[in-house]
């Protein structure tokens, strides 16, 4: 089992707007929140791809990698994830490949199977253009071939991106992605920062079937991690209650931006209320430094991760920055 001080930290921002806050804020937040990762020797800075949704401003992904790549010098940048079933593979390919050339070494293309929106807004995307999860497979390998160095006699050819061998994840929240990142010798990052009913046995089934590849000679995984830390337990507690009124927003289908803390917000939800936001945060690691330790550690021994991707959603970016200070210290103790 790996200890905590052996797991790379990163970091998956879904851009959210603040209440009374703007996108353009939300844009610059985001950059200053990734310069402060790379301060710290975080690994990777992952943007989320969401489509018509009050508050998150990640729509565009592509070019959110960009702007984070350009604004930082070394950690890596990437998708966590590109919906795949909005994109035809050789626009992302074109895209991912664009940002590799302008970036060397430092751009990561996580791969989602679901849409990460509704069903009119993937008509709208692809228009007329039938796509489904179940394409997911025959896209994969697709875009696995676009940005491999291109072949004698072949015809379709991603300028830029050929060559590029842009790092392809695959990222899921349910068994399907990690049998097919096994199978194809690929990373893989589950989304337990929202889904974690099924982390342990997707991890199980992914290195279990685990096939080597000239990408990967051995499972690599990463997981979702919803992390609120402050100097104390309590004000963590109240810091979190942004990101309780968010998931509660999510489950009952009323998005909003991301609101200031409220005291005792879970006090105040009714029971049901309070086990549903539990069971999305089941993998949540919320409190002072030694509660921040304990909580990771106990992931790392549960899951023998690789690395934690950490989501931290706080409503005051300058204390969103000290949960990742005090996270990278409870790594490093």
């Amino acid at each position: 089992m790996k200890v905590l001080s052996n797991i790379a930290l990163s970091m998956l921002d879904l851009v959210s707007v603040r209440e009374g806050g703007t996108v353009a804020d939300a844009l610059a937040i985001a950059l200053r929140t990734a310069q402060h990762a790379e301060s710290l020797g975080f690994t990777r800075y992952w943007l989320a791809e969401h489509h018509n949704m009050a508050g998150i401003a990640s729509s565009a992904t592509a070019v959110l990698v960009g702007y984070v790549a350009g604004g930082t010098q070394r950690i890596r940048v990437g998708s966590g994830g590109v919906m795949l079933p909005n994109h035809a593979p050789l626009v992302v390919a074109e895209a991912f490949g664009t940002l590799a050339e302008l970036y060397p070494g430092r751009i990561d293309l996580g791969l989602g199977r679901a849409p990460g929106t509704d069903q009119a807004t993937m008509r709208a995307l692809r228009r007329d253009r039938t796509e489904s999860a179940d394409d997911f497979p025959q896209d994969v390998a697709e875009l696995q071939r676009l940005l491999a160095p291109a072949q004698p006699g072949q015809r379709l050819i991603a300028m830029p991106g050929a060559g590029t061998n842009v790092p392809i994840w695959l990222l899921g929240s349910s068994l399907f992605s990690a049998q097919l990142a096994a199978e194809r010798g690929l990373p893989y990052a589950f989304a337990s920062h929202f889904a974690p009913g099924l982390l342990l046995q997707a991890l199980d089934l992914y290195r279990g079937r685990f096939r080597p590849s000239a990408t990967l000679a051995k499972p690599y995984v990463t997981i979702g991690v919803p992390l609120i830390a402050a100097p104390t337990d309590a004000e963590a507690e109240y810091l979190a209650s942004s990101t309780y009124q968010r998931v509660l927003g999510i489950l009952t289908g009323a998005r909003r931006g991301l609101e200031p803390p409220v005291e005792n917000f879970m006090a105040q939800r009714h029971p049901q209320e309070r086990a549903a936001i539990s069971d999305f945060l089941a993998a949540a690691v919320i409190g002072g430094p030694d509660t921040v330790h304990a909580g990771l550690s106990a992931l790392a021994q549960a899951t023998d991760a690789d690395e934690f991707m950490l989501v931290c959603d706080v409503y005051d970016p300058a204390l969103r920055l000290r949960s990742l200070d005090i996270a990278a210290a409870a790594r490093a103790a």
